[in-house]
């Protein structure tokens, strides 16, 4: 069935043909036939690990944060008939050009219908729609909280644990001739336990449990915070009732304007993605559901709307930190670290376990600009600890933060005119640091889209929440510009490149002296059919270390250069089999000193049955040391991540089993191995492993009530 229709994105000129109409009475007849639910498709298991290796071919360092929130935003799919800009954006799917379209077709046209009006919104494809429809929904009328809770979207109950087959040092027996005095506390397993009973814009509710390999299975410490098992985790969550648009009770996060505040969680490096990763949506309360033991309120919080376009959320936060303190003349103790690997297996690991009382208390004043165009924010954030902290005596440590309290101060703002889009935040610490970023996003017709971005954190900005885009781990002591573009001459040819430039005004770990460096990517993708597609990517890093020669009072800086080139290809059967093919080559280089180069191919398979999912991988790797250690991402179970680290010589594969038993029941069992073929340890410290192979099994089941 054809439409025909012309839309002029400026809303001068607006005519929908009759045909319209038709094609939404057609879909919704054809979902009747199909035993759909008259307004979307069936929504299928989505592979978020996939997802992300298309969006950042290159892991980013914050892998596990985004899994996590690519897939909170898969478990509370978006309602389109109430999503906001920034709610769509935050999804990485569409351009600016499509956000506009999409925006304008709702105020024209009305709510959505069906999710198959989708194609009729104009500069959407077929693409953009299949990958957008696993994180949007519509809801056909209001529901009520009895109801929502009687009919969950979400409802279920997860069990996860696994071991390493091979013995490592921590867990055999000690030693007499060895000058290691501890071993793990607990046993080799691990193990993890997440029940979850949400529904889209009305609640979530949520329990998580966690034990590293190694810790111990049953502790209990209420001053500690720790209730039985190592990590436990709750959150609940109430939405849309009245004027109170969210309410969490529990651990959450905040994410505000660009990060420059709050942005723990929901923030992307830089990747294939070159448009949408340097804008950070306004994306609110969000309940926290990860197992990383850091990075989160744990508190109460509520959002309100004061006046039309006009909300207000407060924060009150209470939590215990892992911290390494020392003793001190002046203070009773000081805190030296924060450890964030979430560990507790030896002695000295569990010292460190939840001994650092912060509390923090925020807000965030947002007023929505008409139409969609924009909006303007204010965020402020407070923060104590019950010890004073104090980093060690370096250099490179002096403009950190230092003290019990911390107090930072932001304002963000954006504005959407025709295709382009705005934006920047500003905000200044107690220690009188402060931190901007500005862009703005940009698409000249269909084909074409820019991004321009520049960034400046001081060297005393002490922001302990934030998380705006940068190149360092954290938003301090640094100067930056970045541009991207991407170009689609065509559906099956798309281009994309950036390159970004960036300054260390200060020192740094293991860098003595002021530095600079840049980074660019390059990115081409084609795309033939729905079936297959390929791409080729290459990105060059260059930054300063320091010299090992050098005198130790006369620093000196010399050229470190990584390189990255991949090639992959990926051809679909639906809901049969699916076969990737991925060589990738890479190499780290210091100035004067000899090149390390790394090399590995990796052959993935997939194989859809009624019932039975079988995923597959061989890999071989060749590094000449660990600097050149190459990334690749494994598809793993639903709620688990990998991305294990290939060096040295050998070969890694895995097989998985995904078994449906029943409409409920999901089973799902893993075994993996990497096998070396020239060492005999892998590892050290209590992870040592006496041998050339290393092998880990996990077992699953998921019950959906």
């Amino acid at each position: 069935m054809k439409i025909t229709y012309a839309f002029d994105l400026q809303g001068k000129t607006t005519c929908f043909s009759l045909c319209v109409t038709a094609l939404l009475v057609g879909m919704a007849t054809i979902c009747a036939a199909q035993e759909f639910t008259g307004i979307a498709p069936p929504r299928s298991e989505i592979d978020i690990n996939r997802l992300i290796a298309e969006l950042f071919p290159i892991p980013p360092d914050d892998s596990e944060e985004l899994f996590e929130a690519l897939l909170q935003r898969y478990a509370s799919p978006l309602d389109l008939n109430t999503a906001t800009p920034d709610d769509l954006a935050a999804t990485f799917i569409l351009s600016e050009i499509q956000l506009h379209a999409f925006f304008d077709y709702r105020a024209k046209a009305g709510a959505l219908l069906s999710l198959y009006e989708l194609q009729a919104v104009p500069e959407f494809d077929l693409a953009t729609i299949r990958r957008l429809l696993p994180f949007v929904t519509i809801a056909t009328r209001a529901v009520s909280f009895r109801d929502a809770l009687k009919n969950p979207g979400q409802h279920f109950l997860m069990f996860r644990s696994g071991k390493i087959l091979e013995q490592q040092k921590g867990f055999a027996p000690l030693d007499s001739g060895s000058a290691s005095t501890t071993r793990y506390q607990g046993s080799p397993f691990n193990g993890y336990l997440r029940y979850r009973s949400a529904r889209s814009g009305a609640y979530s509710f949520g329990i998580t449990l966690e034990k590293d390999a190694g810790e111990q299975m049953w502790q209990w410490d209420t001053q500690r915070q720790i209730l039985g098992i190592d990590y436990t985790s709750f959150h609940a969550q109430i939405l849309h009732r009245g004027r109170l648009n969210n309410l969490a009770i529990g651990d959450f996060q905040m994410q505000a304007g660009q990060g420059m505040v709050l942005g723990a969680g929901f923030s992307l490096g830089k990747g294939s993605e070159v448009i949408r990763t340097v804008y950070r949506s306004t994306t609110g309360l969000k309940p926290y559901t990860s197992a990383s033991e850091a990075g989160f309120f744990r508190g109460v919080a509520a959002s309100w709307r004061i006046m039309r376009g006009t909300d207000i959320t407060l924060l009150l936060s209470r939590t215990k930190r892992d911290a390494t303190q020392e003793p001190d003349s002046i203070h009773a103790s000081i805190t030296t670290s924060l450890p964030v690997t979430g560990y507790h297996r030896t002695p000295s690991e569990i010292e460190k376990h939840h001994v650092l009382l912060e509390q923090n208390t925020g807000m965030h004043l947002l007023h929505q600009l008409a139409s969609q165009k924009g909006q303007l924010g204010v965020t402020v954030l407070h923060t104590s600890y019950n010890s004073f902290i104090q980093k060690r005596d370096w250099a490179y440590n002096r403009y950190e933060f230092s003290g019990k309290q911390n107090f930072i101060a932001g304002l963000h703002g954006d504005y959407r005119w025709q295709n382009m889009h705005f934006f920047t935040e500003t905000a200044i610490s107690r220690s009188g640091g402060t931190g901007t970023i500005a862009g703005m996003i940009a698409s000249a017709g269909r084909k074409l889209d820019m991004s321009l971005m520049a960034r400046h954190y001081a060297r005393h900005f002490h922001t302990l929440y934030g998380n705006p885009i940068s190149e360092a781990t954290r938003p301090i002591n640094e100067r930056g510009a970045y541009a991207g573009v991407r170009w689609s001459p065509s559906r099956r040819w798309q281009w994309s490149a950036y390159g970004d430039y960036f300054r260390f005004p200060w020192l740094k770990y293991q860098v003595d002296a002021p530095s600079r460096g840049y980074d660019y990517f390059l990115h081409l993708l084609w795309k033939p059919s729905k079936r297959l597609n390929a791409y080729i990517l290459f990105h060059e890093k260059h930054k300063q270390t320091n010299d090992p020669a050098a005198a130790e009072n006369e620093p000196a800086l010399i050229q470190n250069i990584k390189r990255t080139a991949t090639f992959n290809i990926d051809y679909e059967l639906p809901l049969r089999c699916a076969f990737r093919t991925r060589v990738q080559f890479g190499t780290s280089k210091n100035e004067g000193s000899p090149v390390s180069n790394g090399f590995t191919v990796v052959q993935d398979v997939n194989w859809h049955f009624r019932k039975v999912e079988i995923s597959a991988r061989a890999a071989f790797f060749k590094t000449d040391d660990y600097d050149s250690r190459q990334y690749v991402y494994e598809k793993d179970m639903l709620y688990a991540f990998s991305i294990p680290a290939y060096y040295n010589t050998g070969t890694r594969h895995y097989l998985m089993l995904r078994y449906t038993a029943s409409r409920r029941i999901k089973i799902w069992l893993r075994w993996s191995q990497t096998r070396y073929s020239d060492i005999e340890k892998i590892s050290s410290g209590l992870n040592e492993i006496n041998g050339n192979k290393r092998s880990e099994v996990k077992l699953q089941v998921m019950y959906q009530f």
